[in-house]
C-alpha cells in the first residue's frame, strides 16, 4: 500500500511539473505572438498603398528622425530663398520676407529692419534690381539641440547694366517647433546672423 502512495505521489509531482512546464510554455507562446502581433500591425500602419492610373505604389512613412537632416537642410534653404530672393517690386519683397518671417525668429526682422534703414530695398527698387540666390551647401550638427547649422549660397544681384556675384554665409541654431502651413518642415531658426557677404565678381 505504501508503495502504491509512493508511486502515486511520484505521479502526482511528474504531473505538477509537467503542469508548471506547459503553463509557461503557453505564456512564452501567448506574448511572443502577441509582440509579434504589435510588430505587425506597426509595420503595417507604416505602409501607404497611393492609387494612381489604375495602379497601386506603395509608400512607406517615415519617422521624424529617420530624415531630420533633410528637413532641416530644406528648412533652412526654403528661408534664405525667401528671404534674398527680391525684384524691384514692393509688394514681392513684403510677400516674400512675410514667408520668411514665419521660418525664423526675431534675429530675421532684426536683420530686416536694419537693411530697410539703410534703404536696402528702396535702392533695389530705384534701381530695377533683381536679387537672385543659390544655396550651395548647409552644414548641420545634430549632435547639439538646438542644431547648429552653416549655410554657404551664392547671391546675384542683377542690373541692366551688370551683374554682381556676392558670397554669402550665415549661421544659426534650429529648434523644434509645430508643424504648420506657413512652416512645414516644423523648425525655427534662432540667433540667426550673417556671417560673411563680399563681392567676388561684377559682370558687365
Amino acid at each position: 500500500m505504501f508503495q502504491q502512495l509512493k508511486n502515486l505521489d511520484t505521479a502526482f509531482k511528474h504531473v505538477r511539473t509537467f503542469s508548471i512546464v506547459l503553463i509557461f510554455v503557453c505564456l512564452f507562446i501567448s506574448v511572443f505572438s502577441l509582440v509579434k502581433s504589435f510588430q505587425a500591425i506597426e509595420k503595417a500602419q507604416n505602409r501607404v498603398y497611393i492609387l494612381a492610373n489604375g495602379k497601386a505604389f506603395e509608400a512607406v512613412a517615415e519617422g521624424r528622425k529617420d530624415n531630420i537632416q533633410v528637413e532641416a537642410r530644406d528648412h533652412v534653404k526654403t528661408f534664405h530663398e525667401y528671404f534674398f530672393s527680391l525684384d524691384p517690386d514692393e509688394k514681392v519683397i513684403q510677400a516674400n520676407i512675410s514667408k520668411a518671417f514665419y521660418l525664423a525668429d526675431r534675429t530675421a526682422k532684426s536683420e530686416y529692419d536694419n537693411l530697410k534703414e539703410s534703404n536696402y530695398y528702396s535702392n533695389l527698387i530705384a534701381g530695377n534690381i533683381s536679387q537672385e540666390i543659390n544655396v550651395d551647401s548647409v552644414l548641420l550638427d545634430i549632435n547639439q539641440y538646438p542644431y547648429f547649422f552653416r549655410c554657404f549660397a551664392t547671391q546675384k544681384l542683377i542690373r541692366s547694366s551688370s551683374t554682381a556675384t556676392r558670397i554669402l554665409i550665415t549661421e544659426g541654431f534650429l529648434r523644434k517647433v509645430s508643424r504648420s502651413d506657413n512652416n512645414p518642415h516644423g523648425f525655427l531658426i534662432e540667433k540667426w546672423k550673417t556671417v560673411s557677404n563680399r563681392d567676388t565678381t561684377i559682370q558687365n
